[in-house]
């Protein structure tokens, strides 16, 4: 017999000693098992804790506790046990853990929704969904009051009640907000310490549309700082910061906006910045065009007194060269969509960061090896692949561009067709600009849970409107994340009904949001203070000294320096020492 084969059965023998010499008539005759369930169901009728009694502690005569010096190894008889092997060659059993077993325990695990909760819990869901489908109210947090904002009488501390906000009583967070925001705004602030003096903006009557964030309200307080008279309405529907509006408003600032307007809402807001008795805009500063739109559309007398237009998005370009090719546009428009410092900053940069913050924040996705497929390869385009990339990705491109999809194919992705590759994706983003990228056609064949969502201005590049059928259910799941679900069960996600992704369900990184803030503010003193004739009814790109000097205030935050030109090295290129320092096709 082998040692390993003695030492076992020497070890069973002194177990079964050990058990001997422990008996004892005071111990409960009943097996473990049986004493646990006994315990169980003692425990449903009392409120106390069932504890399971102790051999150690009830017995009589209890096995001493072990030396020190005592070995331990598991017990093969106990259930999880342990045995411990004295010097002396003797085995004592270790004192079992004891077990407790609270008396709303097994009423908490045996809970069960009712076939009743269950089907009116369903019910709720898809009404609330399918009440407003153009949504709006239902994605603000329920714990707000429901009412809506235009039906209330709100004044701030001063008795100013020329706003429309959510709730005047969140001004003091949304004042936190603020200075959390001038912290990672340099440009800015220096901007505001330099020209306060000068008040460049003095006269100037600004009525903004943009989003209403943190960010947006350090510009209008500059704005404000420089000479200027601000109002202010939102651009997009899901974006405005209840608590930043409402320190805006506590600030003296006359702001329409909440978050989850709808339609409705939305040109009534822009409506009421606009129509006032007694208070004519000079500057329009839009991100969207739908301001200038609005103005044209029914104030088109106004632009008798407009001075300029200053235009931040794609999507709102396009609307000012459209006008300007009809020869309708009738005040000169700052394009700061193109210029250096919007374009490969704000549009590369903060898409890059952001898109990865919008799309976990919404489904909590995981994005090593998930098929994506992006619209478009701009510079949008560009960020949004670069971070899905480095996340482990498998990303595909989809561009009408040759120029765009060459540079998408030296990076390393692969070009296609959106309909090549609709089947197999687990998310698609739109970032083109253009209307009906995605069609219905295409979301009938996606996959079960493929997430859809646009970073474009506009709402366009999803055809959200093709999905308002009655045999489609929408399901709201959470704050602008909808399932659209077919008849046969397949269902997509669907962020923000098709609006911008990253302001509608995240936040931007607020230092890339300070170089087009300063960009818009220098746009907006350039055209307002610019000698007559200067700049006709046109569109034009921001001055490249300009771009330049927005870059130059961003420097100091990194502690960089800037090398100078020599005499030499400056007639050699045939540049002042002091810029503009690339000509303006040069392309960055």
């Amino acid at each position: 017999m082998s040692v390993q084969a003695v030492a076992a059965k020497m070890a069973e023998v002194e177990l079964k000693d050990v058990a001997g010499k422990d008996a004892s008539p005071a111990i409960s005759p009943l097996t473990p098992k049986a004493e646990e369930k006994k315990s169980e169901n003692n425990s449903s009728s009392s409120s106390a804790a069932a504890v399971e009694p102790s051999p150690l502690t009830t017995a009589p005569n209890p096995v001493k506790m072990p030396q020190a010096s005592a070995m331990k190894r598991p017990d093969p008889q106990q259930n999880g046990g342990e045995a411990f092997v004295n010097c002396d060659g003797t085995v004592a059993e270790a004192p079992r853990m004891k077990k407790i077993q609270f008396a709303d325990q097994k009423q908490e695990f045996n809970k069960r929704p009712t076939k009743i909760g269950r089907r009116s819990l369903s019910r709720s869901i898809s009404q609330s969904s399918t009440d407003s489908y153009s949504s709006a109210a239902s994605y603000t947090d329920s714990s707000d009051d429901e009412t809506s904002p235009r039906d209330k009488q709100q004044k701030n501390s001063k008795g100013n009640a020329d706003f429309c906000i959510k709730n005047i009583k969140q001004s003091d967070f949304g004042r936190r907000e603020i200075e959390i925001a001038e912290q990672e705004m340099p440009a800015l602030m220096a901007l505001r310490k330099r020209a306060q003096g000068e008040k460049p903006l003095a006269g100037a009557k600004i009525v903004g549309c943009t989003h209403i964030t943190a960010q947006t309200a350090v510009l209008m307080e500059t704005l404000s700082a420089l000479g200027a008279q601000c109002r202010w309405a939102a651009c997009n529907i899901y974006s405005t910061q209840n608590e930043v509006a409402a320190a805006l408003a506590e600030g003296g600032f006359s702001v329409f906006a909440w978050k989850g307007e709808s339609e409705d809402d939305f040109w009534w807001c822009i409506d009421r910045c606009v129509n006032v008795e007694g208070w004519q805009p000079n500057m329009i500063l839009d991100d969207g065009g739908d301001l200038t739109h609005w103005i044209y559309k029914k104030y088109p007398n106004m632009f008798k007194k407009i001075k300029g237009i200053v235009e931040e998005s794609v999507t709102g370009v396009h609307r000012l060269y459209q006008l300007s090719k009809a020869g309708k546009l009738c005040v000169p428009a700052m394009n700061v969509n193109d210029s250096v410092t919007k374009q490969k900053f704000d549009n590369l940069y903060c898409c890059r960061e952001s898109i990865l913050d919008g799309l976990k924040r919404t489904t909590d996705v995981m994005f090593g090896g998930k098929q994506v497929v992006v619209c478009g390869y701009g510079e949008v385009g560009k960020g949004c692949c670069a971070a899905l990339k480095a996340m482990g990705s498998i990303v595909y491109v989809t561009e009408i561009d040759p120029i765009c999809a060459l540079q998408a194919c030296m990076d390393g992705f692969r070009l296609v067709k959106l309909n090549e590759v609709i089947r197999q994706v687990d998310i698609v983003i739109t970032c083109t600009g253009n209307k009906n990228v995605v069609v219905r056609e295409y979301m009938d064949r996606m996959k079960n849970g493929c997430i859809v969502c646009n970073m474009g201005h506009s709402n366009t590049e999803i055809d959200v409107a093709s999905l308002r059928t009655p045999e489609l259910t929408w399901e709201r799941v959470r704050s602008q994340v909808d399932h659209v679900i077919w008849p046969d069960g397949k269902r997509i996600v669907l962020l923000a009904e098709g609006r911008l992704l990253n302001l509608s369900c995240s936040t931007v990184p607020t230092f890339v949001l300070s170089i087009t803030a300063t960009t818009q503010a220098l746009a907006l003193i350039e055209l307002y203070n610019a000698p007559e004739g200067r700049y006709k009814q046109d569109v034009y790109l921001l001055p490249k000294k300009m771009d330049e000097y927005v870059a130059s205030l961003h420097l100091p935050t990194f502690d960089a320096h800037l090398t100078e030109l020599s005499d030499e090295q400056a007639k050699y290129l045939g540049l002042n020492k002091n810029g503009p320092f690339k000509p303006n096709y040069y392309r960055y």
